[in-house]
């Protein structure tokens, strides 16, 4: 099956919520490239390593979580950057980046993903409210030790976790926020939550969980953030019937 890039990208926009967020990068499609799609690479960060994936299968499309043009990053089009669009432009490969709505949506999202791997119950959400709403926190059927959570997300994510445990209290209410939402970790103590999940780690971090008494848990960026295009390269196979692949370009951040 094949599908105009207008229709993909007016599709995407509305799946996704787009105007909705204010984000620190454009969401949506950021390269122009070929006008009819009938394959499209999925991954976590628009990496050369993607890119090569993609021409190397002939897609005529790719879809990424970390795509470019960061509020923070030089404008200016050299070196890396400038070799990763001209091997899009020449290969004629649109790219589509969708950053805070996939990681917000409901169903497809991140930390919903998240969530519905480990089989944790959702209560709330930690930050915002409605499709805008950053991180969830639930409640495990029974507590379980810091020890039991680490082997249940190595298990899940394929990596080793670091495990900041303050003590030896059990583990009930539990919140988690994909990739680098360490500085979350104030939310869940707000909330009086035991546990918190995300994919990164700071100095401030350790102090701030033992201080408080939370466990804390970095699970890696790139495993916590899979879950969004996996599922969303389903949607669309689904949906339209396109040829979908997500490759796991490997990252042990």
């Amino acid at each position: 099956m094949t599908i105009s890039r207008s229709q993909l990208d007016n599709y995407l926009q509305q799946l996704l919520q787009v105007p909705l967020f204010k984000d620190y990068c454009p969401n949506g499609l950021q390269i122009e490239g070929a006008a009819v799609i009938d394959k499209v690479v999925f991954g976590v960060t628009a990496s050369q390593a993607l890119i090569d994936r993609a021409v190397s299968v002939g897609a005529q499309a790719i879809i990424v979580h970390h795509g470019y043009f960061w509020r923070s990053e030089p404008g200016v089009i050299v070196g890396m950057k400038q070799r990763r669009i001209k091997s899009l432009l020449s290969n004629d490969i649109n790219l589509w980046a969708y950053h805070l709505p996939l990681d917000c949506h409901a169903e497809l999202g991140n930390n919903a993903q998240l969530g519905k791997l480990l089989g944790w119950p959702i209560v709330d959400h930690l930050s915002g409210e409605g499709a805008t709403g950053l991180g969830y926190w639930g409640e495990l059927p029974s507590a379980q030790s810091g020890e039991q959570i680490v082997d249940q997300l190595e298990a899940a994510l394929g990596r080793s976790i670091l495990h900041v445990a303050p003590d030896a209290r059990p583990i009930q209410r539990i919140g988690w926020c994909t990739g680098g939402a360490q500085g979350y970790i104030d939310k869940a103590v707000e909330l009086g939550l035991d546990a918190y999940v995300s994919g990164e780690i700071s100095e401030a971090t350790v102090h701030i969980a033992r201080e408080n008494g939370i466990h804390y848990f970095a699970a890696g960026h790139h495993a916590t953030e899979r879950g969004g295009v996996i599922a969303l390269a389903q949607h669309l196979r689904d949906e339209f019937g396109l040829d979908c692949e997500f490759v796991d370009i490997d990252s042990p951040a």
